[in-house]
């Protein structure tokens, strides 16, 4: 399994998710973590935050530039 988004990738994390400690935005992605279960995993920051968060692939999708 490989990650979809690399480094200095901004993705999007939509508003709902099951996740209620997430802030929905964008972030970006500045670390690419290990599988973790089916899925990849990352470390992100969003402009509102002062600190990373970890991103599950399944939440994101890619921000058009």
């Amino acid at each position: 399994m490989q990650h979809r988004f690399r480094l200095g990738d901004r993705v999007q994390v939509a508003p709902g998710h099951p996740n209620g400690n997430l802030r929905p935005g964008v972030y970006t992605i500045t670390r690419l973590l290990p599988v973790e279960g089916s899925w990849c995993q990352y470390r992100g920051r969003n402009s509102l935050d002062t600190f990373e968060r970890v991103l599950d692939e399944p939440q994101l999708t890619p921000v058009r530039p």
